[in-house]
């Protein structure tokens, strides 16, 4: 569904990613985890087409080829960091059915958009402004408002940022759920255990490079080391891996 051949990126002479290939299909959670400066935030906007570089494909469609009223239609990016403004809540969510809508909303566009309040929990604060309400109720604003896009494609950047424990909870677990619907979701995610608990998929980066992919069979006690510069134990809870730092 979203795929990188062989991306680099640099700002300016500075090289970010180095050859980076990724392929995500239909139905899966993959988590893309690595220190700060790993570059993981980096790929996403380049996968999100934020950021242009050859080699990322939609469909199997070169995404700078994509109209962005189309692109929308298929592929929803939530940023690591959201500012509030003056519109309220619901008319911030309803920004995401831009790709369908004509000169006013439809009913099915209305509709669209209570769902993804409900399903962020959030149809309570639907008439608050968003410069009115907490960074953690913003952060669920930002991702129903990408829910609203219906997008075949989620691209989320520390989607738990500003959340506490229930909530991330939720929002991870929504994931999970929106995986299973058929989406193809990325998360950049700097929580181990929380990724551990809900992806299926891991993407471990190091200054710009892939250095692991894959299910729970990837994780190692020396890859911990190698990535992160640090010890670890791997445990087990209920049936969970845990990497307890030593």
């Amino acid at each position: 569904m979203i795929e990188a051949k062989g991306i680099s990126f640099s700002y300016g002479e500075r090289e970010v990613l180095r050859g980076i290939s990724l392929e995500v299909g239909e139905g899966e959670f993959v988590a893309i985890l690595g220190p700060n400066g790993a570059g993981k935030s980096t790929f996403l906007r380049c996968l999100a087409g934020i950021l242009k570089c050859d080699g990322v494909f939609v469909r199997g469609r070169p995404i700078n080829d994509y109209p962005p009223r189309e692109l929308s239609r298929v592929l929803a990016y939530v940023p690591q960091r959201v500012e509030p403004g003056f519109l309220t809540v619901f008319d911030t969510v309803l920004l995401g059915r831009r790709p369908y809508m004509g000169l006013t909303p439809s009913e099915r566009d209305l509709k669209v958009v209570e769902e993804a309040l409900k399903r962020l929990g959030i149809e309570k604060l639907a008439l608050k402004r968003t410069n009115e309400i907490s960074g953690g109720e913003l952060q669920k604003v930002s991702i129903a408002r990408a829910l609203a896009q219906e997008p075949e494609v989620l691209l989320m950047d520390e989607p738990t940022n500003n959340l506490d424990l229930k909530s991330q909870l939720e929002v991870m677990r929504l994931a999970r759920e929106l995986a299973k619907e058929g989406k193809a979701v990325v998360t950049v995610m700097h929580d181990v255990n929380l990724a551990l608990r809900f992806a299926k998929r891991f993407v471990f980066m190091k200054d710009g490079r892939k250095i692991a992919d894959g299910n729970f069979e990837v994780l190692s006690e020396e890859l911990f080391e190698e990535v992160y510069g640090v010890k670890v134990e791997i445990g087990e809870v209920r049936g969970v891996p845990v990497v307890v730092p030593l």
